[in-house]
Parts: structure tokens; C-alpha cells; sequence
């Protein structure tokens, strides 16, 4: 009885952490943006929304919720929050929409595929993969602060991928696909890789063979499945840059968005990997044959400490492809 008091009081005292965590990440992201909006406000750069974006962004996201939530995607919270961060990318600009959308789309499409079989070794699986609104926030926040930022750095519309004319926005709009791209490459391998690989997974920080499920096991279809998950992200955000941009033949190249999603996709996936084998915990409970993600009586040790959830690991690993990979991208990225 003591043992499970003492389970129950480590479970509460990890998630406290994380809320903790995130709101201190939350409150800092706040006050840059109430620090940038007041100066665009003060110099009068800020942009008038059209109505007819206005009306699009609030119609489609409600739409797409609502679908989520009938479908069992979502459940309420989640469909509340992901309506919010769905109005924030599209009003701020539509490939920002579309990168979501698919995201969105693919990843309950394939968290659905093969539910049975997941359950036999995921404890935490849930009917129809319904997400709270913490996966949904943990997957879109950074993607919805972005698109905040850059409407106030630059207004609500869509802009070339120019280094050279249009560095911010340049900047805010990769960042915003890396964070996405993470999100889904990661989705991808989990969904993908336990049903189609031949091999068991080996963990990425000693390469030694790890059951299916556990946090930070790696295979080859896994890689390759995160690989395409971000270059799925990277081709709708390219097809409505060729869409909506006006003037392309006078910017730089836009197809190098697409390798890079496919980029940000894979590093995401490796890097949330190598987060989950060391700060998530991975444990084999032999009342239940399933991997758990948290310390119980009967579970044994695999991998990694209970640090973060893979809520927070998400999370962590966006946020590191949002702030890196553009810089990398600045360097390489062909000029017009």
C-alpha cells in the first residue's frame, strides 16, 4: 500500500514539474511578445487583417476542430486549444495553415492506423489517439508564438523565404517549420516504426537492443518515417508559397523548403529520441507486459530518469529545431 502511495506521490510531483516548467516557458515567450508588439505599436508597423482572412481563419479552424472532435482526434480541451493556435497560424499566414493541417491530419490519421496492435505495448495508448489540450499545446505553442511574432514583425500575409530582402520574416517563417516539421517527424517514427520495422528498436544513447515503445529506441524505419513526415510539412508549405507569394521570380529558390521540413523532421526525431532515453523514464511492467513511462511496483528499469513526460519532450525538442535550424538554414540558403 505504501509502495503505491509513494508511485502515485512521484507521478504528482512530475507532473507539477513539468506545468511548472511550461508555464515558466510560457510567461518568457509572453513577455517578448508584449515587449515586440508594443514597439511595433509605438513606430506604427503594425498591419490592418483583411476581413476576408479574418473570416477564413476563425471558419476553417472551428471546422477542422469540430472534425477532430467527432472523430475521436481530439478531445474537448484539445479541440478548444488547437482552435486557437489554428486561427493564429492561418490569419498570420496560410502556409503556416497548411504546414499545420497537414501535420495535424497525418498524424491522427496514423495514430489510428494499427490501434490494436499498439495497445498490446503501449499503456498510455488511448481509443482513437485522442489528444488533451497539453500534446496539443506542447506541439503548436511554439508554433503559434511564432506566428504571433512574425504578424507583429511583419503583418498578416504571406512572404518569399528571402534571406537577403526579408530576413525576419525569412527567419520566424523557417523556425515555424522546423517546429512543425519536429513535431511530425517524431509522430511519424512513433506511429510508423513499431508496426513496420523488422527489428526491435535500439536505444540511441548505447545502441543496445530496447522493447517496442520504449522512450528513445531508434530503427531504420523510424529515421526514414521522420524523414517524411517533416518532408510532407515542408511540400504543403512550399505549394501554398507558390500559390499565395506574389513575386517569386524576383526572390530566392522556395524549394529548399522542402528539404529542409525533411531535415527538421529527422534531427527533431533523433533529438526528442535522445531526450526521451535520458530525462523520460522507460520501464517494463511485468503485470501488464507493456512499457510505462513512469515508475510502478512491478515495473523494471529500462532507460532514462523521470525527469520530463513525452509531452515536455516534445516540447523541448521543437524548441531547440525552432532556434537552431534557421541559423544553419541562413547559411546555406541560395540567394536570389
Amino acid at each position: 500500500m505504501l509502495s503505491i502511495q509513494d508511485d502515485v506521490y512521484k507521478e504528482y510531483v512530475n507532473m507539477m514539474m513539468n506545468i511548472v516548467i511550461l508555464s515558466m516557458i510560457l510567461c518568457i515567450s509572453l513577455s517578448f511578445w508584449i515587449i515586440s508588439i508594443t514597439a511595433s505599436t509605438y513606430y506604427g508597423t503594425l498591419r490592418p487583417i483583411s476581413p476576408w482572412r479574418w473570416l477564413f481563419s476563425v471558419i476553417v479552424p472551428v471546422v477542422i476542430a469540430s472534425r477532430g472532435l467527432k472523430k475521436k482526434s481530439l478531445d474537448t480541451s484539445g479541440a478548444l486549444t488547437g482552435l486557437l493556435i489554428g486561427f493564429l497560424l492561418t490569419v498570420s499566414n496560410f502556409s503556416f495553415f497548411s504546414a499545420l493541417l497537414t501535420f495535424f491530419w497525418t498524424s491522427s490519421k496514423l495514430t489510428k492506423w494499427r490501434g490494436d496492435l499498439k495497445k498490446s505495448y503501449d499503456s498510455e495508448y488511448k481509443e482513437g489517439g485522442q489528444r488533451s489540450w497539453v500534446q496539443v499545446l506542447c506541439n503548436g505553442g511554439v508554433p503559434a508564438e511564432l506566428a504571433l511574432l512574425y504578424m507583429v514583425e511583419n503583418g498578416p500575409g504571406e512572404t518569399p523565404i528571402d534571406f537577403a530582402k526579408e530576413y525576419t520574416a525569412s527567419w520566424m517563417c523557417l523556425s515555424l517549420l522546423g517546429a512543425l516539421a519536429c513535431s511530425a517527424g517524431d509522430t511519424w517514427a512513433s506511429e510508423i516504426a513499431p508496426v513496420l520495422s523488422k527489428s526491435p528498436p535500439r536505444l540511441i544513447t548505447t545502441w543496445e537492443k530496447v522493447p517496442i515503445g520504449t522512450n528513445g529506441g531508434v530503427t531504420l524505419v523510424g529515421l526514414a518515417a521522420s524523414l517524411l513526415g517533416g518532408l510532407f510539412v515542408g511540400v504543403a508549405f512550399y505549394a501554398t508559397q507558390l500559390l499565395f507569394v506574389d513575386n517569386l521570380e524576383i526572390s530566392a529558390p522556395q524549394w529548399p523548403v522542402i528539404l529542409y521540413g525533411a531535415g527538421a523532421g529527422l534531427i527533431g526525431s533523433m533529438l526528442d529520441s535522445y531526450l526521451g532515453a535520458v530525462m523520460q523514464y522507460s520501464g517494463y511492467d511485468e503485470s501488464t507486459g507493456k512499457i510505462v513511462n513512469h515508475p510502478t511496483r512491478d515495473a523494471k528499469l529500462i532507460s532514462g530518469k523521470p525527469i520530463l513526460d513525452n509531452n515536455t519532450v516534445n516540447l523541448f525538442s521543437s524548441i531547440l529545431v525552432a532556434l537552431l535550424l534557421p541559423g544553419v538554414a541562413w547559411g546555406i540558403w541560395p540567394r536570389g
